[in-house]
């Protein structure tokens, strides 16, 4: 488990901002018993525990991913399930009726396992703090000076791992971290709207390069 550079991660962001969530300094109304900021440090601090080949960056964390399970493209089904290298959780980590399914976050890992890359890649966002509208299962689009908020933890997650790539998932995170002066490696499309594909085709070439 690397709770160092968690914690150090995590102390890079602001505690709260109007319309962003911090997953790893607020406690949401809907998180189950037993999840709140201090499980989702400590499962951030064992996805990072790894060798990393790949930093994949997101644009921003969504209601049905980060937001509860504190890890970049993972779901609540999916920790149920198991099916997160390094990342250990047994229990239900919202309130919902049925733990919470997020599409890119199922095909990213499933690409990730194809390709042989689960147990190296780190998944990230341009932004790290979950931005919503009037409720909280809802997503919007980051403005610039919220973007701003990411960049030193970007830096230093880049300088933690500095030989794996780092990775702009879809356009817009591609477009933002250009925007933020945060240089990267590769691209690849965004897996949601019909990527799937693609998005799996663009980690395949990185596997070759």
């Amino acid at each position: 488990m690397n709770i160092d550079l968690a914690t150090r991660l995590i102390q890079t962001l602001p505690s709260s901002a109007p319309g962003l969530f911090n997953p790893w300094m607020e406690r949401c109304s809907f998180d189950a018993d037993g999840n709140g900021p201090e499980q989702r440090t400590e499962r951030l601090a064992q996805h990072l525990d790894c060798t990393a080949r790949l930093i994949l960056v997101g644009e921003a964390p969504g209601y049905q991913g980060c937001r509860y399970s504190g890890v970049g493209f993972t779901s609540e089904r999916l920790l149920m399930e198991g099916a997160i290298p390094r990342v250990a959780c047994n229990s239900r980590l919202s309130s919902r009726r049925l733990p919470f399914s997020e599409p890119s976050a199922t095909i990213v890992w499933k690409a990730l396992y194809r390709h042989g890359l689960a147990d190296s890649t780190i998944l990230w966002n341009a932004l790290q703090l979950h931005p919503f509208r009037a409720e909280p299962w809802t997503n919007r689009t980051p403005t610039p000076a919220e973007l701003a908020y990411g960049v030193p933890a970007l830096k230093l997650l880049r300088d933690a791992f500095p030989e794996a790539v780092l990775v702009a998932v879809g356009r817009k995170a591609e477009q933002a971290l250009a925007e933020l002066g945060v240089s990267v490696g590769a691209a690849v499309r965004h897996p949601a709207n019909g990527g799937a594909t693609e998005f799996a085709e663009g980690l395949a070439r990185l596997v070759t390069k």
